[in-house]
């Protein structure tokens, strides 16, 4: 893929089969990341209730870490695709190597700090006697190993955002597949102890996980600088530059805050379901994963609309940039309603897949589970809608005004409502799970109400300089 046609499908001609092009490849990849996932639940699921319960724990945590190198790939993105909008290659190759530098660093940093504070993360939840006895030391064992692993997962982020800032989000999908299979197949070897392994248990599963994301890393390290279908990055392009180092953390530093900050509040969730019985705790981390699931159509179509709308403002075309926006809102809520509509018939089958133990624990996880999955089915339209609005004010680099509304999902409607339906109502799991649906509800409103406006529609980038300071409104 040449640096023209990366672009020009995307700023020139029919809009919605480029677009769908960028994001079918965004969908599947996400698909891939929850497969990543969901082989970890199904394996550790036939091991025992507990396991799964770990991972609920562990997760929130060791994403509210990754969520800060998360933020500066973003950064990434937004540079690359107006860069690639306005025909500057050459700036595109040198911001794509600015990016891959500093966020390897500091996802270094992160790692060694996440691995040390591990069992002192985990102490301040306030867990449940039996959740502290049973799951709490297994979450311990799984994170201290993923963030071993870390650098090399956030050097797939990296490879993933630079692409797609570049118009080419097939290539990240077939090194996910590689890794994703990589990932399968050594799962039970190591859970279980299969052939010539030992048997490890949950530290297995995270030891597949980071074994994977090595090769994925590797392979898009060579895709970078071993072949023309991304951005042409160049040796001295690694080295920091104040200017561009900044521009990265000028629009970075929101998008980890917005991602932070929303690990952070699932760390508080997470304390809240651990008052619960090691069932609920199982059912709250089992229904998070199935509603990945169903959250991947918004969620790659949110990525798409970073890459089109970045593109079309770094061309000089703003109302075609909105345009696009409002026809993937149209297309993730047809696409959002029929899922919405499987998981409140079938949640129960649909949960039952990944609890083959036969106890009355794995019983009881089943049905709290099957009540999550149905309850949060209401607002699959609403957070479609919302992910597509956010993915809109990060592609015109207004990385401050998508922290806004995340801040607004998050801690004005899903925390403060899970507190009170929970401790005030003593509405129980019920109460847990009917706070999510209202979260997503509320920070979609707000947020299509404030994208009406249209003070987003500016370039952040020009073709002859490094940028200018977003004007964030």
């Amino acid at each position: 893929m040449t640096s023209s046609s990366a672009s020009s499908g995307l700023t020139e001609g029919d809009l919605v089969r480029p677009m769908l092009a960028l994001a079918w490849p965004m969908v599947a990849i996400q698909l891939l990341q929850v497969a990543y996932n969901i082989a970890d639940t199904f394996w550790l699921g036939a091991l025992s209730a507990d396991a799964v319960g770990a991972l609920s724990l562990a997760f929130p945590i060791i994403f509210l870490l990754i969520s800060v190198a998360g933020g500066f790939t973003t950064a990434g993105t937004i540079l690359v695709a107006q860069y690639m909008g306005a025909d500057n290659d050459r700036k595109a190759g040198h911001i794509a190597g600015q990016t891959l530098s500093f966020v390897t660093i500091v996802a270094t940093v992160i790692a060694l700090a996440g691995f040390f504070l591990t069992r002192q993360m985990l102490g301040l939840i306030p867990a449940d006697e039996a959740t502290a006895a049973q799951i709490v030391p297994l979450a311990g064992d799984y994170m201290e190993l993923f963030f071993l692993g870390m650098p090399a997962l956030a050097g797939f982020f990296i490879f993933t955002s630079l692409m797609r800032g570049y118009g080419n989000t097939r290539t990240p999908l077939v090194v996910m597949v590689v890794s994703v299979v990589i990932n399968v197949v050594l799962d039970p070897f190591l859970i279980f102890g299969w052939w010539i392994f030992p048997a490890m248990g949950i530290e297995g599963a995270a030891i597949a996980t980071v074994f994977s994301r090595v090769v994925a890393s590797a392979l898009g390290l060579y895709v970078l600088f071993g072949t023309n279908v991304g951005p042409e990055i160049l040796l001295p392009d690694l080295r920091p530059q104040l200017d561009d180092v900044r521009d990265i953390v000028r629009l970075g530093v929101p998008s980890a805050l917005e991602q932070s900050s929303s690990s952070m509040a699932m760390i508080i969730l997470t304390g809240m379901v651990a008052t619960f019985p090691p069932a609920v705790v199982a059912a709250y981390g089992l229904g998070n994963r199935l509603v990945s699931l169903a959250f991947l159509p918004a969620m790659g179509m949110g990525q798409a609309i970073d890459t089109v709308v970045g593109q079309n403002l770094g061309a000089g075309k703003p109302d075609r940039a909105q345009r696009a926006s409002y026809l993937s809102m149209q297309l993730v809520a047809v696409v959002m309603f029929v899922l919405a509509l499987v998981a409140w018939v079938f949640s129960e089958p649909i949960v039952g897949v990944f609890l083959s133990t036969d106890t009355a624990q794995a019983a009881a996880t089943i049905g709290h589970a099957s009540d999550y999955l149905r309850i949060v089915a209401v607002m699959f339209v609403f957070m479609g809608v919302l992910q597509v609005a956010l993915g809109t004010f990060r592609g015109a680099g207004n990385t401050r005004t998508a922290l806004v509304f995340s801040l607004v999902t998050l801690w004005v409607g899903r925390v403060p409502a899970t507190y009170y339906l929970v401790f005030v109502e003593g509405w129980g799991p019920t109460g847990i799970w009917i706070a999510v649906a209202i979260g997503d509800v509320i920070g979609c409103i707000a947020a299509v109400a404030w994208l009406s406006r249209g003070t987003w529609k500016e370039s952040i980038v020009d073709e002859g300089s490094s940028g200018h300071q977003p004007a964030d409104d």
